[in-house]
């Protein structure tokens, strides 16, 4: 398959994953969630303007999924589509549950990995996120790390490319994440979507500002935040985001039970400027 550079008439992209991929909690106007990935679709898009190519988007992604659904149910509909680019992000909620085995899990994302390369995609993989930051989360990090080193591996057998999410160090502050902690905000699906395009050889866009195509340096110090203040977002993200979630892991639930993907059917994506930060 070519590349959006080549010129080749059409271009088509498709996403796999969970809620990372389904874009929570980055709000898109007009209603739904944007995200890294439908970022990158459009800086795709931007990018084969100049050569007169159309790219096309699908985004299967559905929040809460594991990644064995991912690989048997959304990698076989991906390849009926028959796509130039699938990006195949997933493994993320099962290492947050109890006795997670990162080797197995990337023995199920190489069976994925290998079936959509010899549908000829070129696929897009990540790292986990570093989770030195997170208490809640903090526990698993060695377990993220041997699945990160898992799918650089396998990216190197495979030709994959790799966004390489635990060495974006921005992603360590709180303004990248939601108010649910769990979810990128707008700003961190924003930083992600370039590290993406960059990872697939792509230039960051020369239209975005300096500030803008910077992806990679610290936003600018944050004010303090006073210890009351502080104590009563945490207390309040208890009750309304950690709660929620500790009741579905208890009865085995999943936030997106019974959900389709947000773009099930290839779709041109407009050739436009992405808004800067935010």
């Amino acid at each position: 398959m070519g590349t959006v550079a080549d010129g080749a008439g059409t271009y088509r992209y498709v996403a796999l994953g969970d809620s990372f991929t389904e874009g929570m909690v980055d709000r898109a106007p007009g209603g739904g969630y944007r995200g890294w990935a439908d970022r990158l679709a459009a800086h795709l898009a931007a990018d084969g303007a100049a050569t007169g190519t159309v790219v096309e988007y699908a985004n299967l992604a559905v929040r809460g999924r594991l990644l064995g659904p991912i690989v048997t149910g959304q990698v076989p509909r991906a390849l009926e589509l028959r796509p130039d680019l699938v990006s195949l992000v997933g493994g993320g909620n099962d290492l947050l549950r109890p006795g997670a085995d990162p080797d197995a899990l990337a023995a199920l994302l190489e069976d994925g990995v290998r079936r959509l390369r010899a549908g000829g995609a070129r696929v897009l993989l990540a790292t986990g996120f570093d989770p030195a930051p997170t208490p809640l989360v903090r526990r698993n990090r060695g377990a993220v790390a041997v699945f990160s080193a898992h799918v650089w591996a396998l990216a190197h057998r495979h030709g994959c490319d790799v966004l390489d999410l635990w060495g974006l160090r921005p992603l360590a502050d709180p303004r990248c994440w939601g108010e649910d902690r769990i979810h990128l905000s707008a700003e961190g699906h924003r930083r992600v979507a370039l590290a993406a395009l960059e990872a697939l050889g792509r230039p960051v866009p020369a239209s975005l500002s300096a500030a803008e195509r910077d992806y990679r340096s610290p936003l600018p110090a944050a004010a303090p935040v006073p210890r009351r203040e502080a104590l009563a977002a945490d207390l309040r993200w208890g009750r309304v985001h950690l709660l929620p979630w500790v009741r579905r892991r208890l009865r085995r639930t999943s936030s997106g039970a019974g959900r389709p993907g947000k773009r099930p059917r290839p779709a041109p994506v407009p050739a436009e400027r992405l808004p800067g930060r935010g």
